[in-house]
């Protein structure tokens, strides 16, 4: 195994060199910065076991650290050590994800018993969730992604149930595990139902349990999910999905905090953080009776919106090398790589599928890339028609798109219909806004009825001009749905 990796931020120069002297006689593999806002970039950019990071300091102080580096990697140990150390100063650092604090000046073997405890439980947790190949934790430096950063710190530590909204793909269900594992039953278990994946004359006993006998094939007791998260964190993902029926019977369960399994008279208290996830509209649902308004306002005691991918394309080289070093991993590949023109070819696409869909591109490339570095033409083989911003024939009319399109999720191989519709249009939209204004981004912005900073946000996305900036070769916006 590597020797673990320390991230020391610390404007002492002699107690600097003074630490990294001991960790690494330790056997650690330790990074020195001397700067707060040094720190938080070395700690967004590399991988580390843990941290050790001075209260005051030079750029950005030690509670800004933990925090903007918690945001980013919720499991990552953050040791804060300081000589000015208060009631205040400490629980306000265990509250903003601090695994613990030390006052300075402290003994060596304190501080190492603690580091060896960090770096055991960082790793411990990341073997935890290595048998799932998909991307486990939150990635991402935008601003709307700091955005869902800062609203999770503000809900975890709250009792509230939380709505996760947000396209298919986008990580509804780690902002869920993120919600379990920054509260207070961080320990105790998270579990996840997928209310769109099971028959609907099945959820209910999924969800609530049942008794042997209670039903044709009940041959056994059965321990429902509710149960089962007793005293942690249930994940409801696809609400939007779930019949009236079943929708009337989980209100009872949240409102009484106690369920009945199927065939049984028994009621069972359970103390159960529900957070729940839809990709649906919710409020149209409502209206249209198929969603009941009682149970959306006890289900969404906070919303959190995740931006679609498309919104942030500016994570997308974040991602890649994220999904890159999983996949890796997995496909047993020392050391993946990727050329800029297949980052920016990567970053140029729409992806109405989202994260889920571009980390199943990388790992394609990835495998028919082999042990060579993955190319262009490698990401052009693993695109499907859909995925390529310029794969359809600029002949196809708009009507025709669409057809296919709804053709394709009649029989489940597309779930993003909508999203794909909406892309296409955009790009044809902004296309030929920029083509008959000739290359005029302050006229073309005021036809769209948008500012000239959004159009040129959504040149660049489009592909629609060159890295330039120059608009007078503007290419034809030939693209699913060409003539409209």
């Amino acid at each position: 195994m590597s020797s673990p990796r320390i991230l020391l931020i610390e404007d002492d120069a002699v107690l600097a060199r003074t630490l990294a002297s001991v960790l690494r006689d330790d056997e650690y593999d330790v990074r020195v910065v001397a700067r707060g806002d040094d720190g938080v970039r070395e700690g967004l950019e590399q991988v580390f076991d843990a941290v050790l990071t001075d209260l005051r300091l030079p750029g950005k102080g030690g509670l800004e650290v933990i925090s903007e580096l918690h945001a980013h990697a919720p499991r990552l140990p953050i040791i804060l050590m300081t000589a000015h150390g208060t009631t205040e100063t400490a629980i306000e650092a265990m509250k903003l994800g601090a695994f613990d604090y030390l006052l300075k000046p402290f003994e060596m073997p304190e501080l190492l018993d603690l580091l060896q405890k960090a770096v055991a439980d960082n790793r411990n947790a990341a073997e935890s969730l290595a048998q799932n190949a998909a991307p486990q934790s939150i990635v991402g430096r935008s601003k709307a992604m700091q955005d869902v950063y800062k609203q999770l710190g503000r809900v975890a530590a709250t009792p509230v149930s939380v709505l996760v909204r947000g396209e298919t793909g986008t990580g509804k269900e780690l902002v869920a595990k993120a919600l379990h594992q920054h509260s207070a039953r961080a320990k105790e278990p998270f579990i996840a139902v997928n209310c769109a994946a099971i028959p609907e004359a099945l959820l209910e006993s999924e969800l609530f349990g049942h008794e042997k006998g209670a039903f044709t094939g009940a041959d056994a007791r059965r321990i429902g999910r509710f149960e089962q998260a007793h005293r942690g964190t249930i994940f409801l993902d696809e609400i939007g999905d779930m019949s009236p029926g079943t929708q009337a019977k989980l209100l009872r369960v949240l409102q009484g905090k106690t369920i009945q399994r199927i065939g049984s008279k028994e009621t069972i208290p359970v103390d159960v953080r529900v957070v729940a996830a839809t990709h649906r509209d919710l409020e149209e649902g409502i209206t249209e009776k198929t969603f009941r308004e009682d149970l959306y306002y006890r289900l969404s005691g906070v919303t959190l919106h995740l931006p679609p991918l498309r919104h942030r394309p500016e994570d997308i080289p974040l991602l890649i090398d994220h999904i890159l070093r999983s996949a890796g991993e997995t496909l047993a590949i020392a050391n993946p790589r990727i050329q800029p023109e297949a980052v920016d070819l990567l970053s140029r696409q729409p992806w109405p599928g989202n994260v889920r869909q571009l980390e199943n591109v990388v790992r394609q490339s990835l495998i028919m890339a082999r042990h060579s570095a993955i190319t262009a033409a490698h990401v052009q083989a693993a695109l499907t028609p859909s995925d390529n911003v310029e794969t359809a024939p600029s002949s196809q009319s708009m009507a025709a798109f669409v057809t296919a399109l709804l053709q394709e999720a009649s029989t489940g191989a597309c779930e993003d219909a909508h999203a794909r519709a909406i892309h296409a249009v955009e790009r044809e939209l902004i296309g030929q806004a920029i083509q008959l204004s000739q290359g005029n981004q302050a006229k073309a912005a005021r036809w769209l009825g948008i500012t000239r900073y959004t159009l040129r946000e959504k040149l660049l996305f489009y592909g629609l001009f060159p890295d330039t900036g120059t608009a007078a070769a503007v290419p034809s916006a030939s693209v699913p749905g060409g003539e409209i």
